[in-house]
Order: C-alpha cells, then sequence, then structure tokens
C-alpha cells in the first residue's frame, strides 16, 4: 500500500492527509447546510468551525501522543508529523467540545442545540476520515484469512490492502466507516420529525458511535492503552452513557423544551426565537 498520493519532489502529498482534509470539508459543508436550515448567522457559524477544527486536530494529536508518550519523548520532530497518521478521534471530539462550549458560552447560544448541528457533519466526516488508516495500514484487527473476509462481502482492493506484515488482518476501519455511514443515514431521518427536543440527536451520536467503537475496538490490535484497558473503549463506554442521561432528561422535558418546526411542506427549519432561547 503506497501511503504516498503524489510526489513533487520538493513535497510529498500523503492519502492519509488528502482523507482527513476531504472528511472535514465535507463535516464542514453538513454543518453549514444544518446550521442554515436554522438560521445560524454565517459569520458566526464560520468562526465557530474555524476554532472546533484547530483545537480538534491540536487535541486528536495530542491525546495520540500522551498515549505513546515514551516513543515521541525520543523523537519530538514526529509529534508535528500528523501525515503519518496518529489522530485520535475521542481527542478530537473532546478538545472540539470545549472549543464549542466556550464559543457559545461567549455569544450567548445553546450549546446542546449548537451540538445538534454539529454531531450530524462530524459523523459522516468521521465516516470518511477512516480511510486515511487504510492506506497508512493502521486502525486494523487481528489476524485472519483471505477466504473469511472474501466471505463478508468485503471489495477486493480493501482485502488487499489488509495484507499487512504477511497475514490478512481485520478491516477495524472499514468496519467503522460503514457503522458511521449508517449512523448518518440514521440522524438524517431523526432531525426531520416533527418535534424534536434539544440534545436528542447529541445524544443518538453518542450512544450510536460509542457503541460502535466499543465494538470495533475490541477487534483491533493497535489500540491505545493504559494498563490492561483500551481506553478507545473506556471513553465509549462513558459517551453512551452522557447519550442515556441525555435522553432519560429530555423525557422530562416539556414540549417547551422541544423544537418547534414551521409547517412549510417545501422548507424544514426551526424557528429562530426557538433556537437561541
Amino acid at each position: 500500500m503506497d501511503r504516498v498520493a503524489l510526489d513533487l519532489g520538493f513535497i510529498q502529498i500523503y492519502w492519509y492527509s488528502i482523507f482527513i482534509f476531504v472528511a472535514l470539508l465535507v463535516a464542514c459543508t453538513v454543518i453549514y447546510k444544518e446550521a442554515k436550515k436554522r438560521e445560524i448567522d454565517e459569520d458566526t457559524l464560520i468562526n465557530m468551525t474555524f476554532g472546533t477544527v484547530i483545537f480538534g486536530i491540536i487535541g486528536a494529536r495530542l491525546y495520540y501522543v500522551l498515549f505513546n508518550l515514551p516513543y515521541y519523548s525520543k523523537n519530538i520532530v514526529e509529534i508535528f508529523e500528523i501525515w503519518n497518521g496518529g489522530l485520535a478521534i475521542h481527542g478530537g471530539i473532546i478538545f472540539g467540545l470545549l472549543s464549542i462550549i466556550v464559543f457559545c458560552k461567549k455569544r450567548k447560544m445553546n450549546v446542546m442545540r449548537m451540538l445538534d448541528i454539529i454531531v450530524v457533519g462530524l459523523i459522516i466526516g468521521q465516516a470518511i476520515g477512516r480511510w486515511g488508516n487504510f492506506f497508512n495500514s493502521e486502525a486494523y484487527g487481528a489476524i485472519t484469512t483471505l477466504e473469511k473476509l472474501q466471505s463478508q462481502g468485503i471489495p477486493q482492493f480493501i482485502i488487499d490492502g489488509m495484507y499487512i506484515l504477511g497475514e490478512y488482518r481485520q478491516p477495524t476501519f472499514f468496519y467503522e466507516s460503514v457503522g458511521c455511514v449508517f449512523g448518518f443515514l440514521a440522524m438524517l431521518i431523526i432531525r426531520c420529525g416533527k418535534y424534536l427536543k434539544r440534545g436528542n440527536l447529541t445524544a443518538f451520536y453518542l450512544v450510536w458511535y460509542g457503541i460502535l467503537r466499543f465494538l470495533v475496538e475490541g477487534l483491533r490490535t493497535d489500540s491505545l492503552m493504559l494498563g490492561p484497558i483500551k481506553m478507545a473503549q473506556a471513553v465509549s463506554l462513558l459517551f453512551v452513557l452522557i447519550g442515556i442521561i441525555i435522553f432519560i432528561i429530555n423525557l422530562k422535558r416539556s414540549k417547551g423544551d422541544e423544537y418547534l418546526y414551521r409547517k412549510d411542506p417545501n422548507k424544514v427549519m426551526i424557528d429562530k426565537m426557538v433556537y437561541f432561547n
């Protein structure tokens, strides 16, 4: 598997970098469209997105480096070589969330409602970004056989790419990517409900991705570890717990806390005054 997409001599462009860029582009596009339906000011959205992306990337890299500190303490320069892989999505989510909270508090905007917009773009961005792992030959699972991979209906080019270190490996990156696509489609359906309480999309994302990542991480052999604990599984369980708590809290909320959709068959959007309430 060639990790370099384009070699210009003075610079090499890696497939990993391309997929991360495309993932960010698609995620931001979806977020923009979701925000536009809810009449969010464009300048406000751009400012928030820019800060969130920057802090998200920093957090994703810092999270990965901290769990590989013995190696990076001896190879300081490689900390900045993110094109070689090593962006932990959980770190990106945590730092991105902190950035969003600070931004919303300063602008006196409802954090949960903003998160409901962002998670729709986030999950499809994750689906695309996982393909960068494929070209970097990372985020793979245990040793398996060619016959078993073929029996699962996995495309042949993926199977060929999963021949790593002389053995066929489970394409866990692919499992997670497909799971994220299904999660994205589910969220598109959920958000079109006549009434949708704030936080439900965020809660759905936390539960869906938490369960998905917990299961996929159980198959991986290159997990970030804290002693005997796979950190991604621990954080995923926390995601699920938080998501369930949000759902339970929302069950007790009155209809006044719901998003009220305008009855326009050609244009579904949330009332501006309700959204910023």
